[in-house]
């Protein structure tokens, strides 16, 4: 009698900066919930002790081995630990959400610490935050990696046609729907009708000064709908550029917030009016929310999930006059509004986790196992 084997249990190790506050955290917590529901086990390694996302699985936070001088001799420590961790468990893959900025640091890691399967990902446009401009060292890193994961297309002929690396592939983030449907209905103390924008603002890449001044431009003072800017940063700037533009009672920065969603589910749309982006996660969440949204046609990620004046509308890149018009007329023009209004949701269904999950899973020939969800 041939005797049936069980299942191989998979193990993971998805390895962060945090679990909290970014779009690369985000979606590692995202993934660890669909990986564990998947029958997959699930170890999340983070540097910085900060958690604020839901997750799955085993937490190992390298955070809480950090000193206050964080010395040659400390960071050793904690690359030591591990190294031995990774050897201990061994993993069948590694997934690195991390950027990856000192290069000779990434290069240690890269060949002498991760030794199983590792995918590494990149999450923004500006590819420098995660691979180095010298050819040779970006090989040196990635050429002998399982796979290098980005999040939009153009990013992956980006790094194919300067790298010329093979094994680049593009798998986009995703969105737990559950999540915001269950968040987004929690009551909020706001009593006037508003518009959203989603971010931190600690650099000048969201251009939030700048938005604050298209609105102003618009019709949406007069007509008493205000702005709400979630996110932490320089509160003073913003607030200079509210008052001198004399919508300073009609612009709130509430700062950052756990669940950003049920101020999305109230708002009339989300504004995005970043330089650039990666894939921003925050128009798949209004647009799960069901709100359209508003944004300019930067690189990347907006035209991957806007359909023009269908889900929102995409605005000519950094063009704030026009900006200001697709404000206005996402106000004026009831019934287009409520046309968008009415497909968000079913317009980012291919975004879903579940969706996106298999995707993963795939790419590592691992076996969904449905008797786990």
């Amino acid at each position: 009698m041939k005797m049936i084997l069980p299942e191989k249990k998979y193990k993971i190790a998805l390895v962060g900066y945090r679990l909290s506050g970014g779009g690369g955290d985000k979606v590692m917590a995202n993934l660890s919930l669909f990986f564990e529901k998947s029958g997959v086990e699930v170890h999340n390694i983070i540097v910085l002790d900060s958690v604020g996302y839901c997750y799955s699985g085993r937490l190992i936070n390298l955070g809480q081995l950090k000193n206050d001088s964080n010395g040659f001799g400390n960071k050793l420590k904690r690359l030591l630990f591990l190294r031995q961790y990774l050897n201990e468990n061994k993993f069948d893959f590694i997934i690195d959400f991390r950027p990856r900025k000192k290069v000779f640091q990434e290069l240690i890691i890269a060949r002498f610490i991760y030794k199983a399967k590792t995918i590494f990902t990149i999450h923004s446009f500006l590819i420098d935050y995660y691979i180095p401009k010298n050819v040779w060292l970006a090989k040196l890193i990635y050429k002998k990696s399982y796979a290098a994961v980005t999040i939009v297309n153009q990013v992956q002929d980006l790094i194919e046609s300067q790298y010329h690396l093979k094994n680049v592939i593009t798998i986009p983030n995703p969105i737990n729907l559950d999540e915001v449907n269950e968040r987004s209905n929690e009551i909020i103390a706001v009593d006037f009708e508003y518009i959203i924008a989603v971010g931190q603002y600690e650099n000048a890449i969201k251009q939030f000064d700048k938005l604050i001044q298209s609105y102003a431009n618009s019709v949406l003072p007069q007509k008493e709908i205000h702005l709400i800017i979630l996110g932490n940063g320089n509160r003073e700037e913003l607030e200079k550029t509210a008052k001198n533009n004399t919508v300073y009672e009609y612009v709130h920065l509430f700062g950052f917030q756990d669940n950003p969603y049920k101020y999305l589910k109230k708002a009339h749309f989300l504004v995005l009016s970043s330089l650039n982006e990666g894939f921003p996660n925050v128009i798949l969440e209004a647009l799960a929310c069901e709100i359209p949204v508003v944004a300019f046609d930067c690189e990347t990620g907006p035209s991957e999930m806007i359909i023009h004046e269908k889900n929102g509308i995409l605005v000519e890149n950094q063009n704030f006059e026009k900006l200001s018009e697709a404000m206005n007329l996402l106000i004026e023009d009831k019934d287009l509004y409520l046309f968008c209004k009415k497909n968000a949701l079913e317009s980012i269904q291919h975004f879903s986790l579940d969706k996106i999950g298999k995707q993963w899973l795939d790419l590592m020939q691992i076996k969904k196992n449905e008797g786990n969800e």
